[in-house]
C-alpha cells in the first residue's frame, strides 16, 4: 500500500479504526501527520471518527500511543503465559522436530515418528562412527532420504520448513548439525533457547546457556544418552572434515596432559598421510609462553593406542574375574570419595529447598493479612522462586552424578562384554575409541624436540567413572611411553 501511495496511485485510505493502520504510535502518526498529507491521500478511520479531509484531531495521536500501549501489555502478558509453561517443564515452542509426532491422546507430548525417527538414529551413528555433516548428507540422498522440509509437505501440507521440491533428498550440513546438537532427541526439554527484546522486533536472540531451562526425561528418547554425549565429544574437536568427508577420529578424545586443551590434527595436500600429526592447540593459539608444542604424529599414536587395547581387552576378555576385582578396587576409594561430597552438597540443597518453601509461604500470609504490599510480595517472591529453581537444577544435576557412581559396575562389565566381541583389531577405528576409550592425554617429550625420544600417552577406558585414572594392570601407572623413532 505504502508503495502505491508513494508511487500517486492511492487516494483514499479507510480503515475502521486507527489501530488497523499501525499499533507503533510512531509509525502511525508518522504516516497519518507526515506520508498521507505529503502525498495527497485522505485518510478515515470510521469508528474514531477521523478524516483527514476535516483537519486531524488533537485525540488522535493520544489513541495511537493508546493502541501501542495496548499491544505492549497483550504482548507482556502472553510472555509471562509462556514463561509459567517454560518453568513449568513444558515446551513453549511451536514446531515439532523431525523424527517426532505429537502424541494422539496427549498433545502437550511428543513421540518418536515410526518414520523419521530410525533416520535420525541412523544420523547419530554416522557421526559418531566419525562422518562428518558432509558424508552424512551424501549418504542421505544416496539412499533417497527426504529432506525435513519435503518430509514435513507430504505428510501435513505444509511449508513452514520452505521444502524444496525439486531436490527433495538434498541435505544441508546445517540442518544435520543441528539436529546433531539437539537434546530433544535423548528425551529433553530445553526452554528459552531464544528470546525478542521487545514486542515490535521480531528478530530472535540466541540466549546465554545459564538462561536455559533444561527438564530431562520429558519424553521418549530416539538416541541413548551415551550417544548423544558421544557425539557432543565428537564435536569438541576440530569439525573439519577431509576431502572423503571424514572427521579426525580422535576429535573429542585427545587432550594436552599439561594445559588441559585439545590437540588438532595437522593434515594437507602436501602432507603424506603417514607424516600426518597432532600438536597442542594451547601452544597454536597462545604460543609457547602458555604450554609446549606437545608433537606426535597421526600414525605413531595409532600404533601405541591401538596396541595398549588389545593388552586391556586381552586381559578382560582371558581373564574376567580378575580384570573386574581389579577394575572395581581401584576406583572405589575416589569413587567413594566423590559420592561422599556429592551427598552432603545434596543435603545442603534439600534443607535450603525446604526453607525457601517456609519463607514463601510466610510471604504469601503477609500478603493476605496486609503486612507488606502486592508489589513488595511479587519482587521478593520472584527473587526466592528464581532462587528455588536454581537449586532444582542443581539437585538434578546432583542425582545424575550419583546415580553416574553407582553405575561403575555396570561400565565394567559391559568393557567386558565388548572385550569379547571385539576379537580382531587390525586398525584402530572410530567405532573402537567409542566402545573403549574415553579420553586420551599426551605429555610433552622428556627431550623436547628429540627424534628418538616418545611421548608418554595416558588412556583413560570408558569403565573408569571417576575423573583420576585408575591402574589396571601390574604396572604402578596406566601410562605408556610412545618410543617410535621421530
Amino acid at each position: 500500500m505504502l508503495n502505491d501511495v508513494e508511487n500517486g496511485l492511492v487516494g483514499t485510505v479507510i480503515v475502521k479504526d486507527q489501530s488497523r493502520l499501525g499499533r507503533d504510535h510512531l509509525e502511525t502518526d508518522k504516516l497519518m501527520e507526515i506520508v498521507f498529507p505529503a502525498y495527497d491521500v485522505r485518510f478515515i478511520a470510521v469508528t474514531d471518527g477521523v478524516d483527514s479531509a476535516n483537519g486531524l484531531n488533537e485525540m488522535s495521536g493520544i489513541k495511537n500511543y493508546f493502541n501501542d500501549f495496548y499491544a505492549r501489555d497483550c504482548s507482556k502478558k502472553i510472555r509471562a503465559v509462556f514463561k509459567a509453561k517454560g518453568e513449568r517443564g513444558e515446551r513453549v515452542g511451536t514446531s515439532i522436530p523431525y523424527g517426532y509426532i505429537k502424541n494422539p491422546d496427549n498433545t502437550k507430548q511428543l513421540i518418536p515418528d515410526p518414520v523419521a525417527a530410525p533416520i535420525v538414529r541412523k544420523i547419530y551413528e554416522l557421526c559418531a562412527d566419525g562422518k562428518g555433516t558432509r558424508a552424512i548428507c551424501r549418504y542421505l540422498e544416496e539412499h533417497e532420504i527426504e529432506s525435513p522440509g519435503v518430509y514435513e509437505f507430504h505428510t501435513k501440507g505444509t511449508k513452514s520448513k520452505h521444502p524444496d521440491l525439486e531436490h527433495p533428498y538434498l541435505w544441508t550440513q546445517s540442518t544435520v548439525r543441528d539436529m546433531l546438537s539437539n537434546r530433544v532427541y535423548c528425551g529433553d526439554t530445553v526452554n528459552f533457547k531464544t528470546y525478542s527484546k521487545s514486542n515490535k522486533l521480531k528478530k530472535r536472540i540466541k540466549n546465554d546457556p545459564e538462561n536455559l531451562l533444561i527438564f530431562e526425561n520429558t519424553h521418549e528418547p530416539i538416541v541413548s544418552r551415551e550417544l548423544f554425549a558421544l557425539v557432543q565429544k565428537h564435536y569438541e574437536g576440530r569439525k573439519r572434515p577431509d576431502i572423503q568427508g571424514n572427521t579426525d577420529k580422535y576429535a573429542g578424545y585427545l587432550y594436552c596432559a599439561d594445559c588441559g586443551m585439545k590437540l588438532y590434527l595437522h593434515r594437507g595436500k602436501h602432507i603424506k598421510p603417514d607424516h600426518n600429526f597432532y600438536e597442542c592447540g594451547g601452544y597454536q593459539t597462545k604460543g609457547g609462553g602458555y604450554c609446549s608444542i606437545h608433537h606426535i604424529k597421526a600414525m605413531e599414536l595409532d600404533e601405541v593406542v591401538l596396541a595398549e587395547l588389545k593388552k586391556i581387552t586381552l586381559l578382560a576378555r582371558e581373564h574376567p574375574q580378575q580384570f573386574y576385582e581389579m577394575a572395581m578396587q581401584n576406583g572405589e576409594k575416589e569413587a567413594q570419595k566423590l559420592r561422599n561430597e556429592s551427598e552432603q552438597k545434596k543435603s545442603k540443597l534439600e534443607k535450603r529447598n525446604k526453607e525457601l518453601d517456609n519463607i514463601i509461604r510466610c510471604l504469601y500470609e503477609d500478603r493476605v493479612s496486609g503486612r507488606i504490599t502486592p508489589e513488595r510480595y511479587d519482587s521478593l517472591a520472584a527473587g526466592y522462586e528464581k532462587e528455588q529453581s536454581e537449586l532444582k537444577i542443581e539437585l538434578s544435576e546432583l542425582s545424575n552424578q550419583l546415580d553416574n557412581l553407582s553405575l561403575q559396575e555396570k561400565y565394567v562389565q559391559d568393557f567386558i562384554e565388548k572385550a569379547k566381541t571385539n576379537i580382531e583389531m587390525k586398525e584402530l577405528t572410530p567405532e573402537l575409541l567409542r566402545a573403549f576409550i574415553s579420553r586420551i592425554e599426551v605429555y610433552e617429550k622428556p627431550e623436547k624436540y628429540s627424534r628418538t625420544c616418545g611421548n608418554t600417552i595416558l588412556i583413560r577406558y570408558t569403565f573408569q567413572t571417576i575423573h583420576e585414572p585408575a591402574p589396571i594392570l601390574k604396572s604402578s601407572e596406566n601410562k605408556t611411553f610412545a618410543q617410535a623413532a621421530r
